[in-house]
């Protein structure tokens, strides 16, 4: 099937045709004809499966369907929703790049960069606003943005948005949106939560699954190297010098992790960019530039950086710490092997991660192999039958005390109660 059987027009088809793009995705196949009806979309589909195209063609084509070009200024007709940044930035992206022959506007919302220089383009007007909520509730707070003739809705990774707690602003969000409009709702998984929200949002929705729930790209090789943490970053930086690996993606736990890993790097001689929330939007910007243009060569990233990162080609993912949501291991080695592209996805495992890596493999129902030979001693991956001491609550990430050793009683030499007994006897008769 081609892109032009799947009923888009001759403008839409020579920007995909200037991407390089021939054949669509299962996802694009399934989705853009129901989204071209006015269909209300329920979508689950692996990440690097050309979700964004799946939604972002048919959006472009139905609003230039309709669109009144003496209309000054411009009012929102679609509402694009994302959880972060980047994720925002890239779908802003291709809305432009595939919009490019279709005369229409797009401005994108999100944190960290100038609320001001965003005001004055939104009072401009524009078609299509692609947003992350907490930014696009601060123009709403500030009467900076209209909703209320938004056509078409967006929700892009609504299982990340669930997981961040975006919730409440996108209730809040769907409060000032027109009843009547068409809902498309993309997520990576469709769980339980995911359902709940789409029956909120969505009125008689088609559902779409592309891949089976729970499962990695086929041409994604997995490794994990059971090694001690202290050997952690001496392992990485012999496994990036020796091979000579020239883009990797290393994923931590923590935002200081990710500045000490950086320095580490960096004194190993391998040129290196951290990125995570701490950084100004400004940073980020030019911490994945210069990954993606390879001026450097390891970006080190917390999972702000496991989804919304399209980088071609990307052939390297070391896990560095294992998620604590097993979910996030699946969207994180999903950096890798894109659109048909081979990739390798290490994780280092500690004896003390061993618990999360059992979480990783229940929830894929499978064991990821391991390797033999670290070139270091070898280390136990097994899981003691005693849960670990202050592991994370699957649910709160908290650490869990309720498995912890129960403290031995002080022990009292013999006698000494009884020695202390009349001597507060006699300080209650002194009273």
């Amino acid at each position: 099937m081609s892109f032009k059987q799947l009923g888009l027009t001759e403008a839409l088809l020579n920007a995909v045709a200037e991407q390089g793009y021939t054949t669509p995705t299962p996802v694009q196949q399934k989705t853009i004809p129901l989204i071209l009806d006015g269909k209300d979309i329920l979508a689950g589909a692996q990440t690097g499966t050309g979700k964004t195209a799946s939604f972002t063609l048919p959006l472009l084509q139905r609003l230039a369907e309709n669109i009144d070009l003496h209309q000054k200024p411009r009012r929102i007709r679609a509402l694009i929703l994302t959880p972060t940044r980047e994720l925002t930035m890239q779908v802003y992206e291709s809305v432009k790049t595939y919009g490019k022959y279709l005369p229409l506007h797009a401005e994108a919302v999100v944190g960290g960069a100038s609320i001001g220089m965003q005001t004055r383009n939104l009072r401009r007007g524009c078609d299509i606003v692609v947003a992350t909520p907490g930014r696009l509730i601060d123009h709403v707070q500030q009467r900076n943005i209209n909703l209320s003739s938004v056509d078409i809705l967006v929700l892009d990774e609504a299982d990340r948005m669930l997981d961040m707690g975006f919730l409440p602003d996108i209730r809040r969000i769907m409060a000032l949106l027109p009843k009547q409009r068409q809902s498309l709702l993309f997520s990576a998984t469709v769980a339980d939560a995911v359902k709940a929200l789409a029956a909120q949002l969505l009125n008689q929705p088609v559902e779409v699954n592309v891949a089976k729930q729970n499962a990695t790209a086929d041409n994604v090789t997995e490794q994990i190297y059971g090694i001690g943490r202290e050997y952690k970053r001496e392992l990485l930086s012999y496994l990036i010098g020796s091979n000579n690996w020239k883009q990797v993606l290393v994923f931590v736990r923590t935002r200081h992790g990710a500045d000490r890993l950086e320095k580490q790097l960096i004194s190993d001689g391998i040129r290196t960019a951290a990125l995570h929330g701490d950084k100004t939007q400004g940073a980020r910007n030019k911490a994945l530039e210069s990954f993606k243009n390879g001026k450097v060569a390891v970006l080190v990233a917390t999972d702000i950086a496991a989804r919304g990162l399209d980088i071609d080609d990307l052939p390297h993912v070391v896990n560095f710490d294992l998620p604590q949501v097993p979910e996030d291991y699946v969207h994180r080695i999903g950096r890798t092997g894109r659109a048909g592209s081979s990739g390798i996805a290490l994780s280092l495992v500690s004896p003390e991660d061993a618990y999360m890596l059992a979480d990783i493999e229940k929830f894929l129902k499978r064991q990821i192999p391991r390797v033999a030979d670290t070139g270091y001693e070898p280390v136990s991956l097994k899981v003691m039958d005693q849960p670990k001491k202050h592991a994370p609550n699957k649910t709160t990430g908290k650490k869990d005390f309720r498995h912890s050793k129960k403290t031995e009683p002080r022990k009292v030499k013999a006698g000494q109660g009884e020695q202390r007994k009349p001597q507060r006897e006699q300080r209650r008769g002194k009273r």
